[in-house]
């Protein structure tokens, strides 16, 4: 075999190093680390969100409507649902011509680091029928 006496050109390393890791992997793990402490918060959201939907198609013939028997349903999803945040007390049922109007409008607060916390508003409207 044939040996050049030329010496060959060095070759660079290619690849990622452990610096360009880190600058890679702390947002992802950061923004990972906020999905798993937001998903409570979007989970009960959604609890909230089913209650005051079944509670407006149980009245949604307009038929013995009246605010307390809607309140009265609302606690009994709310219970059923394990819903402690926001209190059925917090929700508030308005007349709006022939129907009623339910409305769950709250912010949750999710904690991050020690006294960093983010900060979600709710606002969801569920109406019933009569109009």
């Amino acid at each position: 075999m044939y040996r050049s006496s030329t010496p060959q050109p060095l070759r660079r390393q290619r690849g990622v190093t452990f610096l360009g890791w880190l600058f890679l992997l702390i947002p992802v793990a950061l923004v990972a680390y906020a999905g798993i402490r937001l998903t409570p918060v979007y989970l009960n959201y959604m609890r909230v969100a089913r209650s005051l939907d079944q509670t407006a198609s149980a009245f949604a013939d307009g038929s013995a409507a009246n605010r307390q028997s809607i309140f009265n349903s609302l606690s009994r999803h709310f219970e059923v649902d394990s819903i402690d945040f926001p209190a059925v007390n917090d929700i508030t049922i308005q007349r709006n011509g022939a129907s009623w109007v339910i409305e769950a409008k709250y912010e949750d607060v999710a904690p991050l680091f020690a006294n960093l916390s983010l900060v979600i508003d709710f606002d969801k409207v569920s109406r019933t029928g009569g109009g």
